[in-house]
């Protein structure tokens, strides 16, 4: 197994190392990036993903949600807000959760990827400032566009 992890990790280096190719156009700031899991228990969903090493640093249990970090890696568990687990983009913000000054407006973001074809519902209400919006990729996992400031 150890072998195996060896084999793996040294895979994961190489692909971080090569260079992305550009698409031609301007790259989007989306902002952070975390993945948000519809749990069934917070409680017991926070103790696991404790002893994988990871801390909450936002959220409430007591009101269903808690947002866990593990180096630069962050997931939310979300009990009983959310019927599937899914992606999450926070414009605005960076992995701390402080603003990032690069992010674009998440009504501009709606508004590049429907451009692009893609159904982003409905328009968003406000004119600046909190907004979100969703959208699913071709294989039904849904993506939350969701800015806070």
């Amino acid at each position: 197994m150890k072998g195996r992890l060896n084999l793996v990790s040294a895979l994961l280096l190489a692909a971080a190392s090569v260079a992305v190719p550009s698409t031609g156009r301007d790259d989007m700031h989306l902002g952070n990036f975390s993945v948000s899991l519809a749990v069934k228990d917070i409680h017991a969903s926070r103790a696991f993903y404790e002893k994988l090493g990871f801390a909450q640093v936002h959220g409430e249990t007591g009101q269903g949600w808690a947002i866990m970090k593990n180096g630069s890696t962050k997931i939310g568990l979300f009990q009983g807000m959310f019927d599937r687990n899914m992606l999450t983009f926070n414009p605005g913000w960076d992995q701390d959760g402080q603003p990032d000054g690069k992010s674009e407006d998440v009504r501009i973001i709606r508004q590049r990827l429907q451009a692009e074809g893609l159904d982003v519902g409905a328009e968003i209400e406000s004119k600046e400032g909190p907004g979100s919006f969703m959208l699913t990729d071709p294989d039904g996992n849904p993506i939350l566009f969701d800015q806070h400031l």
